[in-house]
């Protein structure tokens, strides 16, 4: 193909190109006329010629061959001078040459040609004339035939690409795309017809161009398809950017019209100027000027005078106006820094800026104290204006670090000045831990509510600060949500979360400070010998305090828990020591008499146990409880937000109630105490023997028997000790024990981690009145004189090593099992027995028995062998049941204790409950038995019972004079009984107990009275059921107890005289309750005469093979 390019025109291969020429196309693609007509309209387009790029190559090698050609000739140039002969093609230049050829040729004339379409020179030059005109210009031969070959048969062919090319499948049509060769798409100076002439093979093949035609024809229709798609896609957009570049060209227009007639105006301008004109203007500038230099001159001055604004405005504490007008007049100053004097004004005003700084530090520190929501607000909208949200955050917690050390520093210093008397300058210089061990005991509790006081401030306004940061934040998301200035909202944001996180985690630091400066002055002081009331109002306030930080920051307070644990148990140590040795000196004191309180006496109604009437006891108003309700509902910190100080009710905490727990004289009224007088002394309807025997019972329920007439009259005699037995046994002591109990649960419930050690000390108070009831009342040291039963105590050497077993020996099951371990756990751990050891006793043992406390003593005032009192019954009953009623308080207390001992201790108070206090009234028996055995001369009735024949031959009418005796006795035993009533009040156990024994004694007596008897007939055994059935009978006049106890005792020993040895040998095995002396007795009086004496020795031996427990 080069070859054919350089190829001069004579030397044309026209044999080998005359085929070529049928193949000369001429393919229409439409394309709209105007961009706003119809796409779907035909006559709306217009045909492009898309030719044959063979057609094109061989056009380009003729017109490279006419070109050289051509320009050889001169009167070409002469002729065709004002024709732009480089823009037309080959073929249209050979036209025109031929045209003007033609026209001037013959005649040398000139000849003009005007084409306005150029494109239609084609059409309109005639072919022959243009060959002629071409072998006039010498081109003949080979070359004329070429293009005689060409302009005959070149046909063309016109068809719409739309409308002949069917459509293809998208995916088909980019891969075509895709097929094309990148370096088409490279620049637009490419030459493609170059490219696609040097990749044709030097050999041509037909063929091989077709298909290669066709390749390139289904590239062009699937460019042209996706340009024509991407054209109507864009239309409206295009037609858009049209519409915008046809106004932009009238704009253009327009302004091309202002300027043209603003040049004539300046020209008319230029020729009327003249000199003065030119002045005026000058002039003008120079006013201009000036003012502009008078402006910037007075704003100097302003800004010369600002320093006196400033100072005005930070005494006003305006110090967010007083920053903005020191920035303002920074950039000011900027404006006119070309001035002198504005360099010295600029380091002025810098310093000044700093000083607002120093002062507004100054006024962030004064919030710490005393939280003024004004103030704080200036402030930290000055910080803002400064940039310095952050630091003002830093500054502030290190404001509250130092003002938590200087507020309890001066409150203590103040203090420590005021007790010595002198404002020595040595105290201000020493440090705070060795300046509170100068406080001295007197001022510590005013000193420490003080100091509570001002750390209140400052927690409070920190609490304050938190609020206000966090209503200020939720105040400032709302309108950020807009996103208007997304970076100050995102610096805003993250200013706000700089400043939250800091907030948070200066609580606990806040808190720590607190604690450590509370735990260093709790500690600096010995409270060991503190009062009660002083050391509980202390308690108080710390309690107070750790609630403040568990609101505060949710702090558990461990270092105030344990410092103050520290201080409670080495004071309730020494407390309860003291506690002690005051007790037993009550005890070794006290009188027992009765304690008169009222009859609804409850110890809710004492002031140690107010404690808990707060919060349990019904008789609140509702309006006060639900006002306590209502306050207990909300914080301190909304409770005193506005005022006010939690630390200052503790002053005014004392209650002014008086107690009201005291009667007149043990009665509810003196008109009461008359009528249970009269009621007591009007028995006229009573008979005289009731008179005489009657004993002053109570009977809460109906007795087991039918009560008779006149028992129902006598028990009128009992409502004189009706009306005082609805009030407590209990004595000042017992109501000391109580108070003191009261003392201690009001320490356990305000510092819960010594629960345990006070529940122990509550325990050991028990313990020891347990212990000195029993050692005073329940001990029988004296000898019984009744030979006839075991008296305990025998076996003692001495009062002191009397121990519980002694009752054992008795036979009526006195002490328990429980009972008596109870009392020797109290002897060995509680009571000090030993006199005082100098020699044996170790370091160990030194401290064993400062725990411990020497036995207590009966104080002599107190009588116990006078036979008129009873032995001292009145004493005995007051003892006992004070001990039972101490009791019953505890266990009512016993649901309070298991809530606050911490359960690994819970085996510890359960046990107490399970072993001591229920066995409080298992006292009785032991103390009353004493009562019950000298109370009645069994000895007596002995000697009177050993005096009677029992051997006698007929059956006796008359009972016999011991039981006329026996009955007179408990008749005296009655009358004594009642007149201890008189004194105080009996209780229907007590007297129970006390019938009980009585008359157990004297079953058992009546017992050993026959066992003493030598010889007895069987008149002799009638004589003694119709004895035992008349005391009976009388018996159960005198008392309401049913069944009589030991009555079944008498009557089977009475009974087993009547025994054969067979039915005897049986009822040696099943009684086991009499003694060998009664037994031996049985077998050798009612036997004796019957068996042989191998049959006696075998129930004798039998007798003496029996193991007897002891009851």
């Amino acid at each position: 193909m080069l070859l054919l390019l350089s190829t001069p025109l004579h030397r044309l291969p026209s044999q080998h190109l005359s085929p070529l020429w049928p193949l000369s196309l001429c393919l229409q693609t439409p394309l709209l006329k105007k961009p706003t007509l119809d796409p779907t309209s035909l006559q709306n387009y217009r045909p492009v010629s898309l030719l044959p790029f063979i057609s094109k190559i061989l056009e380009q090698a003729v017109h490279r061959a006419a070109s050289s050609l051509l320009s050889c000739l001169t009167t070409l140039c002469l002729t065709l001078s004002n024709l732009v002969f480089a823009l037309l093609t080959p073929l249209k230049r050979l036209s025109c040459l031929s045209l003007t050829r033609y026209s001037t040729c013959p005649c040398c004339l000139s000849s003009v040609l005007i084409l306005l379409d150029l494109s239609a020179a084609f059409d309109t030059v005639d072919h022959s004339i243009l060959l002629s005109s071409l072998a006039d210009l010498g081109i003949s031969g080979t070359a004329v035939a070429w293009f005689s070959a060409y302009l005959s048969d070149h046909t063309y062919q016109e068809e719409l690409r739309e409308m002949r090319e069917q459509p293809i499948d998208p995916q088909a049509e980019q891969e075509i795309i895709n097929s094309i060769e990148e370096v088409y798409f490279s620049n637009d100076s490419f030459d493609i017809v170059e490219h696609e002439l040097k990749k044709l093979p030097p050999v041509l093949n037909l063929q091989e161009i077709e298909e290669y035609r066709d390749k390139l024809k289904k590239q062009q229709a699937a460019v042209s398809k996706k340009v024509a798609d991407l054209i109507l896609e864009k239309q409206p957009s295009y037609v858009k950017e049209l519409d915008r570049v046809t106004s932009l060209q009238a704009n253009l227009q327009l302004g091309a019209v202002i300027c043209t007639n603003a040049r004539r105006q300046l020209g008319f301008a230029k020729e009327g100027f003249t000199q003065a004109s030119l002045g005026l203007l000058a002039n003008q500038r120079k006013r201009q000027l000036l003012t502009g230099l008078l402006k910037s001159l007075r704003t100097i001055k302003t800004l010369q005078r600002t320093d006196v604004r400033l100072s005005e405005m930070l005494e006003e504490e305006d110090y967010p106006g007083a920053i903005q007008l020191c920035l303002e007049c920074q950039k000011a100053a900027s404006t006119f820094k070309h001035y002198s004097c504005i360099s010295e004004l600029n380091s002025k005003l810098q310093d000044t800026l700093e000083q607002i700084e120093e002062q507004l530090d100054v006024a962030l520190s004064k919030t710490c104290k005393s939280f003024d929501i004004n103030h704080y607000i200036k402030v930290q909208q000055a910080y803002t204006l400064l940039g310095k949200t952050q630091t003002a955050m830093d500054q502030l917690h290190m404001h509250f670090t130092q003002a938590i050390h200087n507020t309890v520093f001066q409150v203590v210093l103040g203090y420590v000045e005021l007790c010595a008397g002198n404002a020595d300058t040595k105290f201000q210089k020493m440090q705070y831990k060795d300046l509170c061990t100068h406080i001295t005991p007197d001022s510590y509790i005013p000193c420490l509510s003080d100091l509570c006081k001002a750390l209140w401030e400052v927690m409070l306004s920190y609490h304050r600060t938190m609020e206000w940061h966090e209503e200020h934040d939720n105040e400032e998301t709302v309108p950020a949500s807009d996103g208007s200035s997304t970076v100050g909202t995102e610096e805003s944001n993250f200013d706000r979360s700089y400043v939250k996180k800091k907030l948070e985690h200066g609580l606990t630091r806040i808190w720590q400070d607190v604690q450590l400066k509370a735990k260093t002055y709790l500690l600096g002081t010995d409270m060991s010998n503190f009062k009660y009331d002083d050391f509980i109002f202390v308690l108080d306030v710390i309690s107070s305090l750790m609630q403040v930080g568990e609101e505060f920051c949710g702090s558990k307070s461990e270092v105030l828990q344990e410092s103050i644990k520290k201080q409670s148990v080495n004071y309730f140590k020494n407390y309860h020591r003291t506690r002690l040795e005051e007790l037993r000196m009550f005890l070794e004191n006290e009188t027992w008499e009765l304690c008169p309180v009222k009859s609804n006496f409850s110890i809710v109604q004492l002031h140690e146990f107010k404690f808990m009437g707060r919060s349990r006891s019904p008789s609140v108003s509702p309006s006060k409880h639900a006002a306590t309700a209502s306050t207990a509902a909300m914080s301190l910190f909304e409770q005193y937000h506005n005022g006010g100080n939690p630390f200052e009710m503790q002053t005014d905490s004392k209650d002014d109630e008086t107690e009201d727990v005291l009667a007149s004289n043990g009665y509810e009224s003196d008109e009461l105490e008359k009528c249970a007088y009269q009621d007591y002394d009007s028995d006229s309807d009573v008979p005289e023997e009731l008179k005489r025997d009657y004993v002053d019972e109570q009977t809460g329920d109906a007795p087991v028997k039918s009560v008779s007439r006149d028992t129902l009259r006598s028990r009128k005699k009992s409502d004189y000790s009706l009306n005082k037995v609805n009030a407590p046994i209990l004595t000042n002591t017992t109501l000391n024990v109580i108070r003191l109990v009261g003392k201690y649960m009001q320490m356990m419930n305000i510092l819960k981690p010594i629960a345990f050690d006070v529940i122990h000390c509550m325990s050991q108070l028990f313990d020891y009145y347990l212990y000195a009831v029993y050692a005073f009342f329940g001990r029988n040291d004296m000898h019984v004189p009744n030979p006839s039963v075991s008296v305990p105590g025998k076996e003692q050497s001495t009062p002191r090593q009397t121990t519980v077993c002694s009752y054992e020996s008795s036979g009526l099951g006195l002490i328990s099992s429980r009972l008596r371990t109870t009392l020797n756990r109290i002897q060995e751990s509680l009571i000090d027995l030993e006199a005082a050891p100098e020699t044996t006793g170790s370091h160990v043992a030194a401290e064993e028995r400062k725990e411990k406390v020497p036995s207590p003593h009966l104080s002599q005032l107190v009588v116990l062998t006078a036979s008129g009192t009873l032995y001292g019954l009145a004493e005995r009953v007051v003892a006992t049941e004070s001990l039972v009623f101490l009791a019953e308080q505890f266990e009512c207390l016993q649901t309070h204790l298991d809530t606050m001992i911490p359960a690994a201790k819970k085996p510890f108070l359960q046990q107490f409950y399970s072993q001591t206090i229920s066995t409080a009234s298992e006292l009785r028996k032991p103390i009353y038995w004493i009562v019950a055995a000298k109370a009645i001369d069994y000895e007596q009735m002995l000697l009177l019972m050993a005096g009677v024949k029992w051997d006698i031959k007929e059956i006796m009418s008359q009972h016999n004079i011991y039981v006329d005796v026996l009955l007179k006795e408990f008749e005296q035993f009655n009358k004594r009984l009642g007149d201890v009533s008189r004194q105080v009040c009996i209780p229907l156990p007590v007297s129970n107990v006390l019938w009980e024994h009585c008359i157990r004694l004297a079953n058992r007596t009546l017992v050993e009275g026959y066992a003493n008897v030598k010889k007895c007939s069987n008149e002799g055994r009638a004589l003694m059921q119709l004895d035992f059935q008349q005391f009976l009978m009388k018996l159960e006049k005198l008392t309401d107890i049913r069944p009589i106890p030991d009555k079944e005792f008498v009557e089977t020993y009475i009974k087993a005289y009547y025994l054969t040895e067979n039915d005897m040998e049986e009822f040696i095995k099943n009684h086991r309750e009499y003694s060998i002396k009664q037994l031996t007795n049985l077998v050798n009086v009612c036997l004796g005469s019957h068996i042989n004496k191998k049959a006696r020795q075998k129930l004798l031996a039998a007798i003496d093979d029996i193991d007897r427990p002891k009851r």
